[in-house]
């Protein structure tokens, strides 16, 4: 089968320069840091926690884990993004680790975390149930995954693949919430879910019309 993964992550290189025009990815209004801000201290461990940002982007949401104390690897198969997320903590003089590979498979040399967080990667994934897998089995017992999606208004079955090779993606459309949470729940001991269509100053001040939500599960501890 061949690899696509070089024209994918072409892809995402093409659109870093512009990502942060969006007012969720950059995060530059004082009102949507601040809401993320604190959905994310509400849904991860007190820090200073272990925390991987899967599908991290430019950087923003690490940005705020950082600056809340927590220790942050960051994974994008994007090396562009990546050099961007660098840049930001360059900046504004934090610590955090960022390296280049896919988000599904992270490379984090078999480091386990207090927490996996991933914000609207999974419908460009081939396989999402097998990247859940992933991202639980990197857990400590106790530990939360923090996943934040939509079903939205993209096209869906039948659509034009958004990158040379991305064709075919299961979720292309985004996921609803019931649904992500049939595949989630087998995998983790508890689990809640957070809609967060109507939190307009997530997205910038603007109203939205397709289902946004937070999904928030909790591993299960090891019994001896």
């Amino acid at each position: 089968m061949r690899d696509h993964s070089a024209a994918i992550a072409g892809y995402w290189d093409a659109a870093a320069a512009s990502f942060d025009e969006e007012p969720d990815h950059g995060l530059r209004a004082d009102a949507t840091r601040a809401a993320w801000a604190a959905l994310l201290r509400s849904w991860l461990p007190a820090p200073p926690a272990e925390v991987l940002d899967a599908g991290c982007g430019t950087g923003s949401l690490s940005l705020l884990l950082a600056e809340d104390g927590h220790r942050v690897v960051g994974v994008d198969l994007s090396q562009k993004m990546i050099q961007r997320a660098r840049a930001k903590f360059a900046a504004a003089q934090v610590e955090g680790r960022f390296l280049v590979g896919d988000a599904a498979v992270p490379p984090a040399d078999g480091t386990s975390f207090d927490a996996v967080l991933c914000r609207h990667l999974i419908w460009t994934l081939p396989d999402p149930v097998a990247a859940l897998r992933e991202w639980v089995a990197r857990l400590r017992p106790g530990g939360r995954l923090v996943l934040v999606e939509g079903r939205w208004g993209r096209s869906g079955e039948g659509s034009a693949p958004y990158a040379d090779g991305a064709g075919g993606l299961p979720w292309q459309a985004g996921v609803g919430a019931a649904d992500l949470a049939a595949c989630v729940r087998p995998l983790v001991a508890g689990l809640r879910i957070e809609p967060l269509s109507d939190v307009q100053d997530l997205w910038g001040g603007a109203a939205v019309s397709d289902e946004r939500y937070a999904l928030i599960g909790e591993a299960g501890e090891i019994r001896g």
